[in-house]
């Protein structure tokens, strides 16, 4: 044997101790001054991809060096996802406990596919999602799995319900092949990862009905019905009624109780994509809405967002976990040979994955750390902070709200220094759509917008523990300043 091979890529105890330590100070290094740290550094494409662009390394280099690359060309120029200037998209700080969490779990490499390879990791996913059922109040003996976010947990609901509506047909052994259309409803501001998941399951988005939504974003019911009915008379069979609770546009909140009360009646699958807004259904400001979320065959709901876990921690909900397994299930021989009687619970017979990574460890850590009362407390705060948001905005006479929000999400146009644009409706439209870019560049604030009614606005996102009111004053400043430096070089 060659006498310079490393019989293990190992460094000694001390030596992996000392990197630990390296590697924490650059964590509190990033995390110091959050609040006046730009929230997007701005860098290009071409300029990213010139650092790293090279073959693939055949000797290593040295740890402090590595370190460093690492701090100056990853953790320093990562859009700031932590800190308080984030406003796009649904994008949550994190927590402390959780980055602990990831670093302690990623330390035992567990495989959360069989029980016996992560005992206690399966044991903990179990429990967590028992919480997570009762946070929101949905049933405490549901069935569950946690998956990568909101787009797989929808997915994973949808499938659960293909497959047990069309249990009797057999639906896993001889396909979709003859069966006679069936048919989706949902709103036309649910998310696009259903559109997917249609096409993924093989249903087909010429099967899928997205009914015009009301005035207040929420799905109109009557028009659900008449379309069933219509969708009956052509020969359809309409198969599954998607409720938001919580869209990610506007944060609107559908009639969750209506809409189980149709799926009743005309004997469809009622699923609710939570994946944003479901776990505030905890918070006495806004239960009300939830009304009718414990009805639902199956949930999404996304742990990193309102439980301010990082990525990734979305989750399936169904009624009771025999309804993952009959969807799943496939025996295979090299999975079975620790068959027992002894209560082992193997995730990858209630899901789609074999390999799977322990996502439950940070969500325990954090319920156990923080408790579910502080953790409803900082979403009641960004619910009340978004309201705040709106009323800082119709203060100062240059915005226009587009939304009532009822959760975190608000929506608004800039109409310009004394709203100058206010009545012309094609500057208004053209300022609000080059004031995102601009504001990119900006980089101090990171917010994106969406369209609604056809006009383009911004959409502000509040949902991270860390955000304050000073917070809130600098997003507007922030706005007003570019807005009115974008409209004076025009």
């Amino acid at each position: 044997m060659d006498n310079n091979y490393s019989n293990s890529l190992d460094q000694s105890l001390t030596d992996f101790q000392q990197l630990l330590h390296q590697s924490s100070e650059l964590i509190i290094d990033r995390y110091t001054g959050l609040d006046e740290a730009k929230a997007y550094a701005g860098f290009t494409p071409a300029e990213v991809k010139s650092w790293f662009d090279e073959p693939v390394p055949q000797q290593g280099m040295q740890n402090e060096d590595l370190l460093e690359l690492v701090k100056s060309k990853i953790l320093d120029p990562a859009t700031l996802n932590i800190g308080p200037n984030m406003f796009a998209y649904v994008m949550t700080g994190g927590t402390q406990i959780s980055v602990l969490a990831e670093m302690l779990g990623t330390s035992i490499n567990q495989n959360v596919g069989k029980w016996h390879l992560a005992p206690v990791m399966s044991e903990l996913e179990k429990l967590v999602i028992k919480w997570g059922a009762e946070f929101i109040g949905y049933d405490s003996q549901a069935g569950g799995v946690l998956v990568s976010g909101g787009s797989a947990a929808n997915l994973t609901g949808l499938t659960v319900a293909r497959n047990l509506f069309f249990e009797k047909e057999n639906v896993r052994e001889k396909g979709l092949f003859g069966m006679k259309p069936f048919i989706v409803y949902a709103s036309d501001q649910v998310h696009g990862c259903i559109d997917k998941s249609i096409e993924l399951l093989g249903i087909g988005t010429s099967n899928y009905r997205k009914i015009k939504s009301k005035a207040d974003y929420t799905l109109d019911i009557l028009a659900l019905e008449k379309q069933i009915e219509d969708d009956i008379k052509n020969g359809f069979t309409p198969f599954c009624v998607i409720g938001n609770a919580g869209t990610v546009n506007t944060g609107a909140i559908d009639n969750l109780i209506q809409i189980s009360a149709v799926a009743e009646k005309y004997k469809m699958w009622f699923h609710v994509d939570g994946a944003y807004g479901g776990l505030a259904a905890a918070s006495d400001l806004v239960k009300d809405m939830y009304k009718g979320i414990e009805k639902a065959d199956s949930i999404a709901i996304d742990f990193h967002k309102w439980l301010y876990q990082p990525f990734e921690a979305g989750c399936t909900l169904v009624k009771n976990p025999d309804q993952l397994r009959r969807t799943f299930y496939k025996k295979a021989d090299y999975l079975s040979t620790d068959a027992n009687n002894d209560g082992r619970f193997d995730f990858n017979e209630y899901h789609f994955q074999l390999s799977r990574n322990a996502k439950a460890l940070k969500i325990w850590m954090s319920f156990k750390a923080y408790g579910a009362a502080n953790i409803l407390r900082m979403i009641e705060k960004d619910i009340l902070l978004t309201k705040f948001l709106k009323d800082q905005l119709v203060k100062t006479g240059e915005f226009e709200i587009s939304n009532d929000p009822l959760l975190s999400v608000l929506c608004f146009r800039y109409l310009g220094k004394n709203g100058f644009a206010k009545n012309d409706e094609e500057k208004l439209d053209r300022l609000n759509r080059e004031i995102i870019p601009a504001l990119e560049k900006d980089g101090r604030v990171f917010i994106t917008g969406t369209t609604l009614q056809n006009q383009q606005v911004i959409r502000a996102c509040l949902i991270n523990h860390r955000l304050q009111e000073k917070n809130i004053d600098h997003l507007v400043k922030v706005i007003r300043e570019v807005g009115e430096s974008l409209n004076s070089n025009n």
